[in-house]
Formats: structure tokens, sequence, C-alpha cells
């Protein structure tokens, strides 16, 4: 599957709540914690090829993805992603460092989720702040910002992992 994404910062978490309730956003899950583990062999192969493999654990589901490196695209974050829900976080643990993997980078965040029509909308509280991750269709991800009040400019294509590390907030 092809991700396209970007995320806006945002200043106040209840007062974009109820934005996003008045343009007709439909809550999908309400507010719950998100436990984010990325791995990579010693060689840091995946993080030389601008890839990724997460475990997330988000309630009580676990989920395996892996990203590959991001296109070129001037405002928005477009990658290939393959995910997965997975049965057993331990075991999963254990086959990934079977293979080689270790965990290289941990974070933790609180989503709440959102859709407007076909558009994906994550309310996160992070370390590095708070900010909605848009993720759909280029043309209705920039027009469904410019209604929010968002501008092309407040568009940010970094993941968390370079939020959190550009914040100096290291796991």
């Amino acid at each position: 599957m092809l991700e396209i994404e970007v995320k806006v910062r945002v200043k106040d978490l209840e007062s974009f709540r109820q934005a996003l309730f008045q343009s007709g956003a439909e809550l999908l899950k309400e507010r719950y914690r998100e436990e984010n583990t990325l791995y990579d062999f010693p060689s840091r192969t995946l993080f030389q090829k601008r890839s990724a493999l997460r475990v997330r654990k988000a309630g009580k589901k676990i989920f395996l993805a892996f990203k590959g490196a991001p296109q070129k695209s001037r405002r928005f974050k477009v990658r290939e992603e393959f995910e997965t829900e997975v049965k057993n976080e331990k075991q999963t643990h254990k086959i990934l460092q079977s293979l080689g993997l270790a965990p290289v980078f941990r974070y933790q965040k609180f989503r709440t989720l959102f859709r407007k029509g076909r558009l994906k909308i994550c309310l996160d509280e992070t370390a590095a702040g708070l900010f909605c991750e848009f993720e759909g269709e280029k043309n209705e991800i920039i027009k469904f910002a410019k209604f929010l009040g968002f501008s092309r400019a407040d568009l940010i294509k970094l993941d968390y992992v370079q939020l959190l590390e550009k914040k100096g907030e290291k796991t």
C-alpha cells in the first residue's frame, strides 16, 4: 500500500478536536496509548535505506509494519507501507531478534483517530508536541488542512522519530 501523509502542529488540543467535529469528521477511536519500537540490523541497513521496521502496541493489539524509503515529494511523506496484526508481542520480538534485528528506537504517544470521508486524521500527543497527521490523497489533505486554517507552509513531512530526535528525545 502507498501511504501519503503529512503532519501539522496543533496548539490547543481541545479546540482542535472541536474544529474536527465541526468539520464533520467522525471519531473512530477515542484517545489510546501507542508504544512503538523500531528494529534494525547492527549494520543499520534499514536506516541507511531510509526504511523502517516497526512493532506497534495499540491498546491490546500488536502490529508489525515495514515502511519503505520515502519517495520524492516536496510537501508529503510518501512511502510504501505493509502492516499486519500479530497475535503475540513477545514471540514477534523474538522472531525479529532471531533474524539479527535489534530494537534501535522506542517512543510512545497518545492517539485519537478520526475520519473525514476517505481521509484518516490522527490527533497525536507526543513528547515532541501535539500534532495532527493527515493520511489520504494529496488533494484531500491540502483541501482539509486549508479548511482547518493551515497553509502549505504549516505542513510537516518529518516522522515522529525525526521530530523526537530534533527535540532531543532519545530512547
